[in-house]
Order: structure tokens, then sequence, then C-alpha cells
């Protein structure tokens, strides 16, 4: 399994994306494999604001319901409605299927880079 080098890791399985002051959040392959098949997705309304850890919705699998938590600090600036309508595009392209997109205020320290997040799940 590869993890694209521009993303950053969190310890939960998400990934973030970071463009200057915006990022965009997913999950990662990992996650998506051992949650099987997704059939749900429940993410926050626009204008939320989030603290890194902080739970922003759920995803829920034929397997499992699991929360999905804020890589970074930040105020919820979009949705990706269209994957909230086919949650099973996490399963094809985990890494290409944001959830959220976000305004970053801060909290980025403890990111993991894309070796690091490997050596994670071996």
């Amino acid at each position: 399994m590869s993890y694209p080098a521009d993303l950053k890791y969190t310890k939960d399985h998400e990934w973030v994306k970071i463009d200057g002051a915006s990022a965009r959040v997913g999950i990662t392959d990992y996650a998506q494999k051992q949650l099987g098949d997704v059939v749900y997705l429940e993410l926050p309304q626009v204008g939320r604001t989030l603290r890194k850890g902080e739970v922003f919705g759920t995803i829920e699998s034929v397997k499992a319901v699991s929360e999905l938590y804020s890589p970074v600090d930040g105020e919820v600036t979009e949705v990706h409605s269209a994957l909230v309508q086919k949650p099973e595009a996490v399963n094809k392209d985990p890494h290409g299927s944001w959830m959220i997109a976000l305004k970053v205020t801060g909290g980025q320290e403890g990111l993991l880079d894309a070796a690091a997040y490997t050596d994670l799940t071996k």
C-alpha cells in the first residue's frame, strides 16, 4: 500500500491535504480497507469550527460505524455533497475522495508524513 507524499496523516487514519490556509480531509486506504464497503457518510455543516482531534462526522460500512476526526483546527468551508450521495466512492479512491474542506486556523502538529504513516500501518 502506498500513500501520496503530498498528504499528511493522522494516527486515526484520516489524511489531510494542506494548501496554504485551505485543507481537504478524507480517510486513508488503510481505513477504508478496515471498514469494508462504505454505505453512509454523515458530515458537518459548512461554518462549523473544529478543533484538532474533534469528531466531525461518521462513516458507516457493512462492518461498523466509525467516527471521523479532524486532523487540524479549522472552519468547515465545504462539504463534499456528491460523496455523501455516493459514499462507496471512498472504497474506490480513498485518497481522492475528500470529505470536507477547511480554512485552517492552526493545530497542525503531530501529523505524519507518508513514510511514518506506512510504518504505523505495518
